[in-house]
């Protein structure tokens, strides 16, 4: 029985290892392991619970905008303070742009080259390739002309020999399906896509000040002013710019991001078939309305039966470590995350190593579970638990999805309906952005402009004691974040985050994570070039640098990129 390992899986964020055994060209057995330290519970231990959220949102770099809303969710639960309406709009148009740019950035620069073969591109013809893409959009980049001088500009940087990522990559793998027209094609939307996100996050700017790591965020509200009469705040001006901004990322999903997915799908259609995992999945729900209902709808859906949602009770989420290069007193129970403890405790061997024990210890990262049962955080979970809820707009957007690719919802519990169901998202996302900015500014029409709670400003109204917790739907999945406050400082915090859901090792009972669940059965064409594995967990956008963080303190290079 061969095995393979791949350390470190790269284009994520983060440092990821799996190590799967393979028979008869099929993945039989599987580990997802991190090989960092996280340590920032610690860091937050005795701090004001006001600054957590600054100090949380640099946990990650990529995720940038989600540690701190869950931060100040979780403080604002423990203490129970209610926020003003406008503040909730903000936050909701500030992580919407999170979401789209995020999803963005991840099909066609993390995740796109699983499927398009750069190097086939040199083949095409920009003729051929201006029709497809005719065929499929009124996109006005596709003239022939147009493809003609990106296959330039790939050939040029091929011949210069300065690959960059791209040196290590598996190009000419047996499993690369499509037409070197449709190659061409995605490496040119590859290249706007980089202008395109980029362009978008000015709405961070707008009301955050900056990006990444936003500076208006407050416990209570947001410090992002909003008057139409002041040139020193949020004003008509900048409405219509971030309408602007909008418009421009719209057509860019309505006319590219989705008509691309629509045209790769059919070519990888056993992909339907393949990553499908544990088939459990959990949403928080988030973007809340008026009302105080979410727009994506809060539940689980067990054994992939979407006749019935479950609700979701927090008291049943616990971490395990009993696989998990952490300490507890008894390992054979998993821990609420509010009573939870991050006792490092290393078992593994001294690097460099060829395998990991893992029949012990082989992961820096916890395992969580749900009423002791792994669950499948993310886009898809989302789109699940809304489609299963009968949320309108999901059900009508993954109903217009399967009537195109003409299947039924089960391609969903698969790699390719991951992929598929972030692209449906994102455009989710972009038209309810135009309705939160038209909710702002009608607010601001009738005057009403408060975007801050201060009754909670004065410590000594707190209680000597509280606990709380933050949820939110990031773009990677469920987010949660926990806070234990005695005496006006912070006594526990605890961040569970998407991937630590979705990378997780076994548990104390040996259930699998949704990672190494997803990658049984996995055909593999070639042991040495183990592409297959990159698609299926890269289809769930990793970000170890949320789930774990490592720091040598004798500044010593731990590991070699050696695959792309």
């Amino acid at each position: 029985m061969a095995k393979i390992v791949v350390d470190p899986v790269t284009r994520i964020e983060g440092h990821l290892r799996i190590e799967a055994e393979v028979k008869n060209g099929k993945i039989t057995n599987a580990w997802s392991s991190s090989t960092m330290f996280r340590g920032v519970e610690k860091i937050l231990s005795g701090r004001d619970p006001r600054e957590a959220w600054v100090i949380t949102q640099r946990i990650c770099g990529v995720c940038t905008t989600v540690h701190s809303l869950a931060s100040i969710r979780a403080v604002e639960n423990a203490l129970g303070i209610k926020i003003p309406d406008n503040a909730r709009i903000l936050r909701n148009i500030i992580i919407g742009s999170q979401n789209v740019q995020d999803h963005i950035i991840h099909f066609y620069h993390l995740h796109a080259l699983d499927w398009v073969d750069v190097v086939s591109a040199l083949k095409a013809d920009p003729v051929k390739t201006a029709k497809l893409a005719q065929s499929i959009s009124d996109w006005p980049k596709s003239s022939a002309t147009y493809f003609k001088n990106v296959k330039n500009r790939i050939g040029a940087f091929v011949k210069s020999g300065q690959l960059g990522i791209f040196a290590n990559a598996y190009w000419g793998h047996p499993t690369y399906k499509l037409p070197p027209e449709a190659n061409l094609m995605a490496v040119a939307h590859y290249l706007e896509a980089l202008d395109i996100q980029r362009e978008y996050i000015k709405v961070h700017a707008l009301l955050g000040g900056k990006n990444p790591h936003l500076q208006t965020f407050l416990v209570g509200g947001m410090a992002t002013p909003v008057d139409p009469n002041s040139e020193n705040a949020l004003n008509a001006d900048a409405l219509a710019l971030l309408m602007k901004l909008q418009n421009k990322v719209k057509a860019f999903v309505e006319k590219v991001y989705m008509p691309d997915i629509l045209t790769v799908a059919p070519f990888y259609l056993e992909w339907a078939k393949i990553g499908g995992g544990i088939g459990n999945y959990l949403s928080y729900g988030d973007f809340p309305d008026a009302d105080g209902k979410n727009w994506f709808p809060r539940g689980i859906v067990l054994g992939k039966n979407l006749a019935k949602v479950y609700p979701l009770d927090e008291k049943k989420i616990t971490e395990h470590v009993t696989h998990s290069w952490y300490a507890y007193k008894d390992e054979s129970k998993g821990l609420r995350p509010s009573e939870g403890v991050t006792v490092p405790n290393y078992t593994g061997p001294a690097p460099p190593y060829k395998y990991l024990n893992t029949d012990g210890k082989y992961s820096w990262v916890k395992a969580p579970r749900y009423d002791e049962k792994p669950m499948e955080v993310g886009p898809l979970a989302r789109l699940l638990v809304g489609y299963a809820s009968g949320q309108k707009e999901i059900v009508s957007a993954v109903n217009g999805f399967l009537k195109k690719v003409n299947a039924g919802p089960a391609i969903l519990f698969s790699t390719l309906g991951r992929t598929a169901a972030r692209a449906i998202e994102t455009l989710l996302m972009v038209n309810k952005t135009f309705e939160w900015i038209s909710e702002l500014e009608a607010n601001m029409k009738k005057n009403d402009l408060d975007i801050h709670n201060h009754k909670w400003w004065e410590p000594d109204t707190w209680p000597k004691e509280a606990v709380g917790y933050g949820w939110h739907e990031a773009p990677r999945g469920g987010l949660g974040h926990w806070i234990h406050i005695e005496n006006k400082k912070i006594k526990n915090y605890q961040a569970i985050v998407p991937t630590t859901w979705n990378a997780s090792p076994r548990d104390a009972r040996g259930a699998m994570g949704p990672y190494e669940a997803s990658l049984i059965g996995t055909p593999i064409a070639d042991p040495r070039k183990p592409l297959e594995i990159l698609r299926t967990i890269h289809s769930f956008d990793p970000c170890l640098a949320c789930a774990v963080h490592v720091y040598d303190g004798k500044g010593n290079e731990t590991a070699a990129v050696k695959i792309m």
